[in-house]
């Protein structure tokens, strides 16, 4: 096996080790001493009948309010009891108390944050109706009708403030779950057939569990000073049990002559808040900032909105889905809701594929090959739906199939190359881990069974050391190994067809040919079908029997590949062919397409590409262009292309 040079430029297969987060926290002082805080105090707290010096009950009349001493360290009460010991004992009550109030608040408001941001949609509008209707309620009335009604259990009023503190964890957790799923990580989660709920707990919690742990630090401090309200005001926890409130609600009544009582419960409320905010803080910033990728959006369901008969439709269009293809696309319409109206991006596309073939998508950017790769999996970016059309895999129509069928398919017969193989792997866990979780979730393997197939996949893939690869995180390999990382992944549940989409355009031209070479093999031994998206002409021309040329939404030619190269039909592809670097001649200038390509808002009446084409008439913006046949199995969208080939045999 000969591997390329890039790829023995990668990291070393030793990896570097990782500070545990309790590292990362104690590099920070404010955080090292607030953590050292909390836990001596709660070690304490929880440790009080071992460590307090006296019973907290006990009373020793004659030594009332006696200051600081060796016998009594932080002096004694109104009622000569150890002030000391009811501050440990007390805690007991202010701790649990936050405990229930913590709880409730994240076991509430965490899942329905995610459910809300991640699936969206009319969970979203119901969860967000609920949130609104409870942070209108005033939390102080809905305590003290808690605290009334339940006898003044304090239990009762710390599990109500969790459920009035939930919202306010929902619309955190909800806004920095819209941002993260747009992450290519995990659109590939979902293509890799992972569940809503696996794709959420593993790949999205972790991933905005900064704000929630701010979010519970801060809650902490505010659920300790409510519970101390509670007590102060008499409600909760009554006299004599020692309550950290209680006690400052008795040196209250004293404050002018004796103030020392007063400090120590108040000091220590006032510390322990102030460490939940600092732990908080430091917890977050050792797992590092939340971000997003700017230019990806979450994915959403397809939806079928019926046929339009209005709609003129070609010849290939109109011809019967083969029972024998793998893939047959028909009549392909989708639409964008934008702020300024709907907008159709890709227009009444249709093709085939069939088992053991690849088939090319070619075009500029912007022509809408990837949202038509992305329409068969069921991941438009938010806002874009299938309004249109019929896409026969397996003998079902993937366009009708609900969110659980369409999931099922993803992953085990159904597989995707991303454009970014880097950004599609979540950097929270290794390779290994992240192609072991699809083999569990399709084939129900042991972890042990798991990690040997991922070690199996990897050297299909050629890649070297694959037991130190499986190891590795995403930022430890180079874009070829995460290229072939992203395949093995892709591969894991041995799918009938791969969506290829730019799987080259990242890569030197060196790495380029290992992988177009690995994906020749891989289709010979399983006779996958593949369609490949690229603009790389030298691509499709190595690996694609037919092209697919796709401007302005619209499919304008199609046919084998050695016929489209040898004879295009079309300006757009003659255009292309021409400005193709592999085809430069020395010396010359590289002739370039005038223009770019509209946006679906400004598409052209008639022929789309008419302002750019050399050969445009007036026929050309006059009407819609038909899809037309000038040749069995060659396709184009071109009144002109006798005049075009005609152009061609001159030359």
């Amino acid at each position: 096996m000969t591997v390329s040079p890039p790829e023995t430029d990668s990291p070393s297969s030793a990896a570097p080790r990782r500070a545990t987060m309790l590292h990362r926290i104690l590099r920070r002082p404010l955080g090292a001493a607030a953590l050292t805080l909390l836990v001596c105090l709660v070690a304490a707290v929880w440790a009080a009948p071992l460590v307090a010096p006296y019973d907290p009950l006990a009373q020793d009349l004659q030594s009332v309010f006696a200051g600081p001493s060796f016998q009594h360290l932080l002096g004694t009460d109104d009622l000569g009891r150890d002030v000391l010991s009811r501050l440990l004992y007390g805690g007991q009550v202010s701790f649990i108390g936050v405990a229930y109030a913590v709880g409730v608040m994240l076991l509430l408001g965490v899942p329905l944050g995610l459910l809300a941001g991640f699936v969206g949609g009319r969970a979203d509008a119901v969860i967000r109706s609920i949130t609104d209707i409870v942070l209108a309620i005033p939390n102080i009335m809905a305590l003290l009708v808690v605290v009334s009604t339940f006898g003044q259990s304090q239990a009762a009023a710390m599990v109500t403030l969790g459920l009035l503190g939930a919202p306010g964890t929902v619309r955190i957790v909800r806004a920095a779950t819209i941002a993260v799923r747009k992450d290519l990580y995990v659109t590939a989660a979902r293509v890799y057939g992972l569940s809503t709920f696996q794709t959420m707990v593993r790949h999205i919690l972790p991933r905005i569990s900064g704000p929630i742990i701010v979010k519970a630090s801060l809650f902490a401090g505010a659920a300790l000073l409510t519970e101390s309200s509670l007590a102060f005001l008499g409600l909760g926890v009554q006299e004599p049990q020692p309550t950290w409130g209680g006690m400052i609600s008795s040196a209250s009544l004293y404050l002018s002559d004796h103030s020392w009582e007063i400090v120590p419960p108040g000091l220590t409320i006032a510390l322990t808040v102030l460490a939940f905010g600092l732990v908080g803080d430091a917890l977050r910033d050792a797992r590092g900032p939340v971000t997003a990728s700017k230019v990806r959006r979450r994915a959403r369901p397809i939806v079928d909105r019926g046929t339009d008969n209005t709609r003129d439709l070609g010849s290939e269009n109109n011809a019967p889905l083969s029972p024998d293809a793998c893939l047959a696309v028909r009549h392909l319409t989708v639409d964008f809701t934008t702020p300024e109206g709907r907008r159709t991006v890709v227009e009444d596309v249709g093709f085939e594929i069939g088992y053991g073939e690849t088939v090319g998508l070619v075009g500029e950017s912007g022509c809408g090959k990837s949202i038509t790769g992305r329409a068969l999996l069921g991941l438009l970016p938010a806002g874009g739906e299938v309004v249109r059309g019929e896409c026969r895999f397996e003998g079902k129509d993937l366009f009708r199939l609900g969110r659980a069928e369409i999931g099922r398919l993803r992953g085990r017969r159904i597989g995707l190359i991303a454009q970014e193989p880097i950004a599609s792997l979540d950097p929270n866990f290794t390779v290994g881990n992240q192609i072991a979780q699809v083999l569990r979730r399709h084939d129900k393997m042991t972890r042990r069974a798991a990690k040997a197939r991922v070690v199996e996949l990897l050297r299909q893939v050629e890649m070297p050391d694959p037991e130190g690869v499986a190891r590795k995180y995403p930022h430890q390999l180079s874009g070829g190994m995460a290229q072939r990382v992203s395949i093995a992944g892709s591969l894991a549940a041995e799918p009938a067809l791969l969506i290829a989409d730019e799987p080259t355009t990242a890569l030197d031209v060196t790495v380029q040919a290992e992988i177009l070479k690995l994906l020749r093999r891989i289709q010979q031994d399983t006779g996958m079908a593949i369609l490949l998206i690229t603009h790389d002409w030298g691509v499709v021309a190595d690996m694609c029997s037919r092209a697919i040329v796709m401007y302005a939404g619209q499919v304008v030619e199609s046919s084998e590949v050695r016929t489209v190269f040898r004879e295009p039909r079309h300006p757009y592809t003659n255009g292309l062919l021409l400005s193709n670097p592999h085809g430069a001649q020395k010396g010359l200038p590289l002739p370039a397409i005038a223009g770019t390509v509209p946006a679906p808002e400004n598409w052209p009446t008639g022929c789309r590409f008419h302002p750019r084409c050399h050969m445009s008439t007036a026929d050309c913006a006059a009407g819609r262009i038909p899809l037309l046949e000038p040749s069995a199995g060659h396709r184009t969208r071109c009144i002109h292309h006798e005049d075009l080939k005609r152009e061609a045999i001159l030359r």
